[in-house]
């Protein structure tokens, strides 16, 4: 029996006892010392049925807390100690209410004896149900901790669900930002509408689902909620900043059209002034040119449609195929027109040239020779390397008529420079 049943029982009977009975009169002529003992039994006894009660209660409400929070062997591990428990309280419980009915204590005709026996019985039952409280007592001292433990996780249930309610509604509320600037964000929505069954579980609570699991799902949905925020405020900012690529690629072509219209005038006087080594290289870059202006345009009407389309990854894709593409083209046609500026300027004064790797060649050597008397062979073998490929430059140019090939002297007096340069960085990288 169910201390719940036993105490409505039990309720009946003190009800039934305080509006029944006879006479005080007769009550008092036929041993009311012994009915008055019986009595004070019988209410000593209900008084500790009925704490015996609330502390029941009291550990049904500590299980309930463990259950939802503690881990599951430790929360079956105690409600089997409390079902023995329970068990052993029902027994008790059973004797209490049979030592209530055993004899009525109101009745006018009750013998000394019945009063007498009805007293022991009452308060073996109260002995019996105090010891019961004291273990129940101490059954709930046992499981405190994990109590104090799974109290400790509920309070942290309220703030969590609450974060991750306001995480789903940022989302929301990005999401119909996004679709009120036109754009569409299909795959959002269909990732935020996964998250609603989510939401449902974390309504349901801890009763059904359980402290860590509600502590588990809740941080999910509030991470994958504000990752779909964040997501959703970028999408517009996203979207401007492809239209401003776009146009900006867009003036870019068009600028490289203007310019590609410079390369054949600049390789006609190549053809026309300098020998063939100085500007065979460069024949193929009007054609090169004019598909780069084709490919670039295609591409970039396909990262148009791309973003459009609220394809970033391909928009972006493309995007990188167009710059790539004029950059190449830029610097083929940026070559043609700088070696005729070379080749103009070299032609009309080559000890400029000259000059300038000389000086190059003087300071490495100079520094060279710093706290010397001798230079390291390091330093010195390529050095007088250079030396040497500057004269025969020179001389090769002095040598050629009317007809030198300029763009191999250049090409050799920046190996000379270069070689100047190397020998300066290595020595300054060893002091």
């Amino acid at each position: 029996m169910g201390l719940d049943r036993a105490y409505e029982l039990s309720r009946e009977r003190v009800v039934r006892v305080a509006g029944g009975g006879g006479g005080r009169g007769g009550w008092w002529r036929r041993g009311e010392g012994a009915r008055a003992e019986a009595s004070a039994a019988r209410d000593a006894a209900q008084q500790a049925f009925y704490e015996l009660d609330s502390a029941q209660r009291d550990a049904r409400l500590a299980l309930e807390t463990i259950r939802s929070a503690e881990d599951a062997a430790a929360s079956a591990r105690a409600e089997a100690d409390f079902r023995e428990l329970s068990a052993r309280i029902d027994q008790v419980t059973v004797a209490y209410l049979s030592a209530l009915d055993a004899e009525d204590l109101e009745a006018p005709e009750l013998e000394p004896g019945a009063a007498s026996r009805a007293k022991r019985q009452l308060e073996q039952s109260r002995n019996e149900l105090e010891a019961k409280r004291t273990e129940l007592d101490a059954f709930v001292r046992r499981v405190q901790p994990m109590v104090e433990r799974a109290e400790a996780q509920l309070v942290r249930v309220v703030p969590a669900v609450e974060k991750a309610k306001q995480a789903l509604l940022g989302a929301t509320t990005a999401l119909e930002g996004v679709r009120a600037a036109g754009l569409k964000a299909d795959d959002l929505a269909a990732r935020l509408a996964e998250l609603a069954p989510e939401l449902s579980r974390l309504n349901e609570g801890v009763a059904r689902h359980g402290v860590a699991a509600t502590l588990r799902r809740a941080e999910d949905v509030q991470q994958r909620a504000e990752a779909l925020r964040g997501q959703a405020e970028q999408l517009p900012e996203r979207a401007r900043e492809i239209d401003r690529r776009v146009g900006s690629l867009r003036t870019r072509i068009q600028a490289l059209e203007t310019r590609a219209g410079t390369v054949e005038p600049a390789l006609s006087e190549l053809r026309r002034r300098f020998s063939v080594s100085c500007w065979q290289d460069l024949q193929r870059v009007p054609a090169q040119t004019a598909e780069a202006v084709a490919t670039a345009g295609a591409k970039l009407a396909e990262a148009a449609r791309a973003r459009d389309g609220q394809r970033w990854a391909d928009a972006t894709g493309a995007i990188g195929t167009v710059r790539a593409v004029l950059e190449t083209a830029e610097g083929a046609v940026a070559a043609v027109n700088d070696r005729l500026r070379q080749l103009n300027e070299v032609s009309h004064d080559p000890h400029k040239e000259i000059e300038r790797a000389r000086f190059a060649l003087r300071d490495a050597q100079r520094l060279a020779m710093a706290g010397r008397q001798t230079p390291d062979p390091r330093h010195a073998a390529p050095l007088d390397a250079a030396v040497a490929r500057l004269d025969r430059a020179v001389a090769q140019l002095e040598e050629a008529g009317r007809h030198p090939d300029y763009w191999h002297f250049l090409t050799e007096l920046a190996a000379v420079r270069e070689s100047a340069a190397g020998v300066v960085a290595m020595i300054r990288g060893t002091h």
